[in-house]
């Protein structure tokens, strides 16, 4: 076994020197052929590149796919930050669109509140709902207005549709409005065209009833029920509604105020109303009799 071992040995030695040899000296020689400057040289040297470089092809793909994938994860990445760029771009789009549909709607609250006719003698103030206070048992809102602003109890307001409510509760910088459909909530109203006027009572339902007809049976659904002055608590002629006939078979109004969105709200300056300071004020004084009650006095004494 060891005799076998080392005639190996003795045989790959000069082979391995034979070969290291041979490359040492075409290496050299090739050396030397590219570096003789002469025209045979020459001819020599670009006959061995057009033989030997275009079969090189299949070494040097692998470098070319190399750098193909290289320049596709170059390319990948200038997409992905582009997308990324876009992703940004459309986040604040859609904040700008967002923010550009709330001042629409807000725009198109406010026109259809300076489409409202109301009579040349009424002034009034615009205020914008701060918070729905409304619960089962009271439905109001709050104005961002107050007694700052003039506002005073009893006033009423109005959307750009109808009437609202009336004023019930007055801060400084806040007031509060008393919805027609709180349970609270009484005011004359008319309807048209028949003339018939009737209380519309709030029962915390979005359909109020009528209460006090003369004629329930002049109604109609469709009719317009409209404020009717009386007592001076609203002015005369603001749009409430149009009657309905309820699931009880009792007459109701279907109010005309979008209550689903109330945002701004106008409230409406009502003249100032005389106060009596003095309950006795309004019996009329005793007046002195005259000579025809004093000569019937006499004639009856007599």
């Amino acid at each position: 076994m060891a005799r076998d071992r080392n005639t190996t040995e003795t045989y790959v030695r000069p082979v391995r020197r034979v070969l290291v040899g041979t490359v040492v000296i075409c290496l050299l020689a090739i050396f030397v052929l590219w570096r003789i400057d002469s025209p045979r040289a020459e001819r020599v040297r670009a006959a061995i590149i057009d033989r030997v470089v275009p079969s090189f092809d299949w070494a040097l793909m692998p470098v070319t796919k190399v750098a193909d994938m290289v320049g596709d994860f170059q390319s990948y990445a200038r997409i992905y930050e582009q997308n990324q760029e876009l992703r940004r771009e459309l986040q604040q789009m859609k904040a700008w669109k967002e923010a550009a549909l709330q001042l629409e709607q807000e725009n198109a609250k406010l026109l259809d509140l300076n489409n409202v006719r109301l009579d040349p003698s009424l002034t009034y103030v615009t205020g914008v709902v701060l918070a729905d206070s409304g619960s089962p048992f009271r439905q109001s809102v709050l104005l961002n207005v107050g007694s700052r602003d003039g506002i005073r109890d009893g006033w009423a307001t109005t959307d750009g549709l109808g009437l609202v409510g009336r004023i019930s509760g007055v801060g400084r910088n806040s007031s509060r409005v008393i919805l027609l459909t709180d349970s609270n909530s009484r005011i004359p109203v008319m309807i048209q065209p028949s003339g018939q006027r009737a209380i519309l009572a709030g029962d915390n339902s979005p359909q109020p009833p009528l209460d006090f007809l003369e004629s329930p049976e002049a109604l109609r659904p469709g009719d317009r029920v409209v404020s009717s002055g009386d007592g001076k608590v609203f002015p005369a002629g603001l749009l409430v509604g149009q009657v309905v006939i309820g699931p009880d078979r009792r007459p109701r109004v279907r109010l005309a105020a979008d209550y689903e969105r109330l945002e701004f709200l106008r409230v409406l300056r009502s003249p100032e109303k005389e106060r009596i300071e003095d309950a006795g004020g309004l019996v009329a004084p005793t007046m002195p009799p005259g000579p025809a009650e004093m000569a019937a006095e006499e004639g009856t004494d007599g």
